[in-house]
């Protein structure tokens, strides 16, 4: 092997193990080998056989190289292309997986229209094929048809794609109705810090759920009960809220949610069940009351909303690359506030009149960014549940402060590590201070500068690096993109329909 591979090799295991978040001796502890090996390394100064490269891989969870498929895919971005014309919104991802989660309820055939083609869906697929459910791609592979068996197979599960997804934990719901006993892999998904499914137990041990966890896997047991008294979150987490409505579903009475998340996947989840036949009142407050249905079996065709959270990337791609771009098909209702404020920090846009979306009750506008000159908000940028500013839209003003006048705090402070990530855009000319790993203070103006980085292990905040590296002068790489893959659909393509220079190419 030479030099030349083995200094590259050694890089992409240096940058793989930093956004592990591992130390040198925590590498070679889980390869058995000495620190001062994994240095010589990874500054490309020792010999390294293909077995070790596999194990090094697997420690890390990161594709070095690939052989005899396939390998991971990459991103060459010519930057400081203005971006122009009008670009579509896409279904939503978490509502998407929340609605096949909720397939689980129906005997019936059920029928979604629009499903984002991203790997977070497909490996929601690869699991549920695995347990005996039907699923085929229809209509030249827009929408998505799903037919359950009479009996899942759960010995036969796809273990290593459910570890790959975080929204096997929304298996819980609707199978503590098909079965007594079954057993599920931990959630995997993004990397962002250590989350409890506590929440989720709390809820769900109401309906006669128990878990206990041994060994990667969460062992369920059920002894079916009806909730003698409202059910009330101690977190209110969108999943959680879903994972009790999928339990409600199905309860042959009627269940009553509070602290409940009102935010867009659940609201598209509420309406789908309604589809089924199950009646929930109270839809985008935080009290669900849910009438539920022990027996669904029905055929139902529904259309998921479009994706508030990829209309804020746009948005933001549009605003760092100083582009004039239309939006079109934004759930308006879910981005209010953070339109708000980018009112006030100057942006410069005009929406449509709205309109409704396919799924008859979302509302959607068309949004024309133009370039702007914006100054940082007097406040700091912090989620809170909706109708705040989204959890996930966070991320992306870190790209817009960096191209603001002034300093910008911004406090993420739902994910324990999430933050820290947005600290890689300094490697393309930002200046973002970690205060601790919640909080991060943003300086701008910034010129951004092209870099060959590997991509942050958590969706958002790696297509933010992607955001600036469109703005960057200069040819910027961005390696090992699944994590952008998991939550969009064609983006690279989608971006150059628009203007953006953006190649797709994969190693040895």
């Amino acid at each position: 092997m030479s030099d030349d591979y083995l200094v590259r090799i050694g890089k992409l295991i240096r940058d793989a193990r930093q956004h592990r978040g591992w130390t040198q001796t925590q590498l070679a502890e889980a390869l058995g080998t000495s620190q001062s090996a994994v240095n010589r390394i990874e500054r490309g100064n020792q010999n390294i056989s293909l077995e070790m490269i596999a194990r090094i891989g697997e420690a890390l969870d990161s594709e070095i190289v690939s052989l005899g498929y396939a390998g991971p895919m990459h991103l060459r971005v010519v930057g400081r292309r203005r971006l122009s014309g009008s670009i579509d919104v896409k279904t939503s991802k978490n509502a998407c997986v929340a609605l096949l989660c909720g397939s689980l309820l129906n005997k019936g055939r059920t029928v979604l229209r629009r499903v984002a083609r991203i790997e977070e869906v497909f490996r929601l697929l690869e699991v549920l094929n695995s347990i005996g459910v039907r699923t085929r791609w229809i209509n030249e592979g827009v929408d998505l048809e799903i037919v359950p068996p009479a009996d899942l197979d759960m010995d036969g599960m796809d273990a290593e794609a459910a570890r790959r997804t975080r929204s096997i934990i929304m298996f819980l719901g609707p199978l503590l109705h098909r079965m007594d006993h079954f057993k599920l892999p931990y959630a995997g998904g993004c990397d962002l810090g250590t989350r409890t499914i506590e929440p989720h137990m709390i809820a769900l041990r109401r309906f006669g759920l128990d878990i206990t966890a041994t060994e990667g896997i969460y062992h369920a047991e059920v002894t079916r009960t009806a909730p003698d008294r409202p059910i009330v979150l101690t977190e209110r987490g969108d999943t959680v809220t879903e994972n009790a409505l999928l339990a409600a579903a199905r309860h042959d009475g009627v269940t009553v949610i509070r602290n409940a998340s009102s935010n867009y996947m659940v609201q598209d989840l509420c309406f789908f069940l309604e589809a089924l036949g199950v009646r929930v009142d109270g839809v985008g407050t935080t009290t669900l009351t849910v009438h539920g249905v022990p027996n669904i079996d029905v055929d139902v065709d529904y259309s998921p909303s479009e994706d508030p959270v990829e209309a804020m990337s746009l948005l933001a791609a549009a605003v760092v690359t100083e582009s004039e771009l239309t939006i079109r098909r934004v759930p308006i209702e879910f981005l209010e506030i953070e339109l708000a404020v980018l009112e006030e920090m100057g942006l410069d846009h005009d929406r449509s009149a709205e309109y409704v979306a396919d799924n008859a009750r979302t509302r959607l506008v068309d949004l024309t960014v133009r370039p702007s000159k914006l100054e940082a908000p007097i406040d700091k940028i912090h989620p809170m549940p909706f109708p705040g500013l989204n959890i996930d839209n966070v991320p992306f003003f870190a790209a817009i402060a960096a191209v603001a006048q002034g300093k910008t705090l911004i406090h993420d402070w739902v994910y324990d590590n999430r933050a820290i990530y947005l600290t890689d855009l300094n490697r393309l000319g930002g200046r973002l201070q970690l205060l601790d790993p919640h909080r991060v203070l943003v300086e701008g103006p910034t010129r951004w500068r092209a870099a060959e980085m590997m991509c942050p292990p958590a969706l958002r905040p790696a297509v933010v690096v992607l955001l600036a590296m469109m703005a960057a002068e200069g040819t910027s790489v961005l390696r090992n993109v699944y994590v952008i893959n998991r939550g969009y659909e064609d983006l690279a393509e989608r971006l150059n329909s628009v203007g953006a220079q953006i190649e797709i190419f994969r190693d040895i």
